[in-house]
């Protein structure tokens, strides 16, 4: 069995559902999270939501980042904005996980599909993670952020506030197919990615092209190895690599790991073509403030 368009399709594997809540070690957490936010913010957060490995079933304590959105009624003074990244930057906050990746955004903006960044804030924390925080949505490559908001619509979890459907509107698919080539693009560089990840998204942006559905990492990487026997070894190793604290991952050979984020970019290209064209260009997936 491959996974090319015409032998593989959303019937051939069993949807993902998330999880009923967020993992014990992290409901400390995300509560004085939810709380400092309210104590910052007043009645502005809509809703605010674990995305990423949290809503998906797959998070791996001591390796797993806490992605969060925040979505807010009107917009916030650079002031809140300040506070809000003051309040929650580790070791202000201690985050337990090896980061948080935390968006706000403007409820507006949230509520119709967008190729674009636009954000308010964007704050990178924690023990493993670089510190970053951003208030200008023109400063990031936005096919993050497009990724992020497709995975947050499709099982955002509810920390507080209006549920994900109710805020979150769901990035057009040819918005979505030019965000992954981006990223294709971006793990293929390597720089600042851990070898492990980089094959497990890959494998995760094949599946969505061919179900469009988000899985976890992991799920994902067992679909795409028993397809595709070429790729198992190193599929087999990046998993093993995944279970480990980052600072102790495996080294995977470099030119597998090129080989294979090639052998992805061609199947997002086939999607592509097979669905009649870019829709938006990759470029401006990649591009800061561009693809809306």
């Amino acid at each position: 069995m491959d996974l090319t368009p015409a032998s593989y399709g959303p019937g051939d594997v069993r949807r993902p559902s998330g999880p009923a809540g967020p993992p014990r070690e992290l409901r400390p957490y995300l509560d004085e999270l939810v709380r400092r936010i309210r104590a910052v913010c007043g009645p502005r957060p809509v809703s605010v939501l674990a995305v990423g490995s949290v809503a998906l079933g797959d998070y791996r304590h001591g390796r797993s980042d806490v992605d969060v959105t925040v979505v807010v009624e009107g917009s916030l003074p650079h002031r809140e904005r300040a506070e809000l990244a003051a309040r929650l930057v580790h070791p202000a906050l201690p985050c337990p996980a090896a980061g948080l990746e935390l968006v706000v955004y403007p409820a507006a903006f949230t509520a119709c599909p967008s190729g674009d960044a636009g954000y308010l804030m964007d704050l990178n924390t924690g023990p493993s993670l670089p510190e970053r925080v951003s208030y200008d949505p023109g400063e990031s490559p936005a096919f993050w952020y497009v990724l992020d908001r497709s995975v947050a619509r499709q099982c955002g979890l509810s920390l507080a506030g209006r549920p994900v459907r109710e805020v979150i509107a769901a990035p057009r698919r040819p918005a979505v197919l030019a965000a992954l080539r981006a990223s294709v693009r971006e793990h293929a560089g390597g720089e600042g990615h851990v070898a492990d990840n980089r094959v497990l998204n890959g494998c995760r942006s094949v599946v969505y092209c061919r179900t469009g559905h988000w899985y976890a990492k992991r799920g994902a990487a067992e679909i795409v190895a028993a397809a595709e026997a070429g790729f198992r070894p190193l599929i087999s190793d990046a998993l093993r690599s995944f279970s480990r604290p980052r600072e102790s991952a495996l080294v995977l050979p470099g030119a597998r790991v090129r080989d294979f984020l090639g052998w992805v970019a061609d199947r997002v290209d086939e999607t592509v073509e097979a669905e009649g064209g870019d829709g938006v260009r990759a470029e401006d997936a990649g591009r800061p403030g561009g693809g809306g």
